[in-house]
């Protein structure tokens, strides 16, 4: 079997590689492709072509990210963790913690068999590592907290007792309904990654004067945003990217067998209050797998507004908009 992979094959490559890129690293990411089935690729082996480009725009649409043919880390990471299948490694809780399909395939099994997992998110974590340790118990299986042979072919066995309902996605839910259906006391963190700070802390106002506690985030990467976010113990996250385009796009997270309902909730308000109040076509919530939706612990939505110069002049305009979407998801958090 092979050794669980730690890591490190983002950092020895150089990234991100696109058309005309040549070399071992683009070999690399040829042979991730085709073992993802995303091939046969046709261009000659090292050489990033048009075969090459256009099969990443496939993965990449087929792994709900932003679609670019272009291979940056994001990307890298996702071919990484594609190669993975059940039972290809031991899984365990370890630093840095195993991401891979692999994971996300063991949350989604032992979620449907009632073993809360938590976040279906492609993680080992502490809350899958505790799903495992529940499953092996009630199995009879030997206690080891690791998931090897043995579990993967109990699982297999007892793929037709699941249900369709992962246990995160029933607990997001029930949370979301109790919570208090009011803005104030709320605890938000509202992210821009540049260009959007005027409106972000604009937001930001808005939101107190309503009684909410914000955190205003202006850092540049996704996984640092999720960080504060988590840090603050957030209870819904709101990041502001700017795109070149007119309109609104706005994404929460989904993956295979789970999706955030509150975020889902969220980013189809926030597009309804931004085309109704702004005018801003075309407009679009969809789910994606983008970094700061998989990391954070709460509903959380990546809004992306166009074009730059709205957010400008338009600074205050947008705020209402956003803030009123805030306020009618906390009155009405899921779809009925």
């Amino acid at each position: 079997m092979t050794p669980p992979e730690q890591g490190g094959a983002r950092r020895t490559t150089p990234l991100p590689l696109s058309s005309g890129a040549e070399g071992e690293a683009v070999r690399d990411i040829q042979d991730r492709l085709v073992r993802s089935g995303f091939g046969p690729i046709t261009d000659p082996a090292g050489e990033f072509g048009p075969a090459t480009e256009a099969a990443v725009r496939r993965f990449q649409a087929e792994r709900q990210m932003r679609v670019d043919g272009i291979c940056g880390s994001q990307t890298w990471d996702a071919l990484t963790e594609a190669t993975w299948q059940l039972g290809d490694r031991l899984l365990y809780l370890c630093r840095p913690m195993l991401r891979g399909d692999d994971v996300t395939h063991l949350q989604v099994r032992l979620s449907a068999l009632g073993f809360d997992a938590g976040r279906v998110d492609g993680i080992f974590g502490p809350d899958t590592e505790r799903a495992l340790l529940d499953f092996q118990r009630n199995a009879g299986l030997t206690s080891d907290r690791i998931c090897g042979p043995e579990v993967v072919a109990t699982l297999d066995r007892m793929a037709s007792r699941g249900g369709s309902t992962t246990k995160a996605g029933v607990r997001e839910r029930e949370a979301l309904l109790s919570a208090p259906r009011e803005l104030a006391g709320r605890r938000i963190l509202i992210a821009e990654e540049g260009g959007l700070g005027a409106l972000a802390d604009s937001l930001g106002r808005t939101l107190r004067d309503l009684g909410a506690e914000i955190l205003v985030s202006h850092q540049p990467d996704g996984s640092a945003q999720a960080r504060e976010a988590n840090g603050f113990d957030a209870q819904v996250c709101l990041a502001l990217h700017l795109r070149d385009t007119p309109g609104v796009h706005a994404s929460y997270w989904s993956t295979t067998g789970y999706e955030s309902v509150g975020g889902r909730r969220l980013a189809q308000l926030l597009v309804e209050r931004c085309q109704a109040d702004l005018d801003l076509h075309p407009a679009e919530a969809a789910g994606m797998r983008l970094t700061l939706l998989r990391e954070t612990r709460m509903p959380a939505v990546v809004c992306e507004i166009g074009p730059p110069d709205l957010a400008v002049v338009g600074a205050a305009r947008l705020a209402e908009a956003l803030s009123d979407a805030l306020s009618r998801w906390v009155a009405d958090p899921v779809e009925h």
